[in-house]
């Protein structure tokens, strides 16, 4: 598994970021839409979520302890989240489609998945909202992205339904899985082997679709942190895997993730998060819409770290 971006050309990251600096000219001075009921509109939540499988209570087994305040931080992501009563969710996930060179924008009516844990299976089923996947789809071609839409099945229908990966399921176990009124969805994925700049480009260009949508957008960054905690873990150890933890720990209480867009690729690949990209999208939003973030939890129960942080509008 390669967790580097492997393109580091210069020429690519000075252009993405003339082009965001271009994009952003239009937020000077911008003032969030507000509808009918006084509600703001656009994206009004975000969060980085974890997607470690024994956090469903359900999944847990003997490891329930050991997940205890990743899933108490989870909850209460949850709760946040369901205060700002969110018509869709955009989350952009480490594990569904892997394109070369190009983000990934989910453009099915349905994503439906399970995922088995310690003998035990839980599944998921969420209406995608795929007018708003299109309009994604389309501003961030028009921004020169590399970008491709992916339907799966059939062109409409129930069968137009897309596996959902565990990067997804997880945290919409959370967010959606026990609503009896679901938001719908919106799957994203970063791709590795562009420049981070480019990603940060993208999330703008969802908060600028979002708000044009008139709707009410939850993003998430469904993220795990450093994979090489632990000797006898797949990756084994690095001490980089703590350094990394705990430098997105300072982004976040410091409210500003831009230092992670610089951190060096060699010490990225000893550190072994899959989370960087998804972190870079969150980047692009949250210079577009002006939110503060807090760090709910962070803990690593076996050889990855589990981080929660919520971002509220301020």
């Amino acid at each position: 598994m390669n967790f580097i971006e492997i393109s580091s050309n210069r020429q690519n990251q000075k252009r993405f970021k003339e082009k965001s600096s271009l994009f952003m000219a239009n937020f000077i001075g911008h003032r969030l839409l507000i509808n009918p009921k006084g509600e703001t509109l656009g994206v009004v939540f975000a969060c980085i979520a974890p997607h470690g499988a024994e956090t469903i209570p359900e999944l847990a087994g003997d490891m329930f302890e050991a997940f205890a305040e990743t899933r108490k931080g989870m909850e209460q992501l949850a709760r946040l989240m369901s205060e700002q009563e969110p018509e869709t969710i955009v989350i952009a996930t480490p594990h569904n489609l892997r394109v070369e060179a190009t983000i990934g924008v989910v453009t099915s009516e349905f994503s439906e998945g399970t995922l088995e844990a310690n003998n035990k299976q839980v599944r998921l089923q969420c209406e995608c909202d795929r007018q708003l996947a299109k309009e994604i789809l389309a501003n961030a071609k028009g921004l020169g992205l590399p970008v491709v839409g992916a339907n799966y099945g059939t062109s409409e229908g129930p069968a137009s339904c897309m596996p959902m990966d565990w990067g997804t399921l997880i945290p919409l176990w959370f967010f959606v899985g026990q609503k009896a009124s679901k938001p719908k969805i919106v799957i994203v994925t970063p791709s590795r082997e562009i420049p981070l700049q480019a990603l940060v480009l993208f999330g703008q260009a969802i908060a600028k679709t979002a708000e044009a949508s008139k709707r009410k957008v939850a993003f998430v960054a469904s993220a795990d942190q450093g994979h090489a905690h632990k000797p006898d873990g797949p990756y084994g150890f690095h001490p980089s895997s703590e350094s990394f933890d705990e430098i997105v720990q300072r982004a976040v209480v410091e409210n500003n993730l831009r230092p992670l867009l610089g951190l060096p690729r060699q010490f990225i690949e000893d550190a072994k998060p899959d989370s960087v990209w998804q972190m870079a999208i969150l980047q692009g939003i949250l210079e577009c819409v002006s939110m503060k973030g807090q760090l709910l939890s962070y803990e690593v129960p076996t050889y990855f770290g589990l981080l929660c942080a919520a971002y509220q509008l301020v």
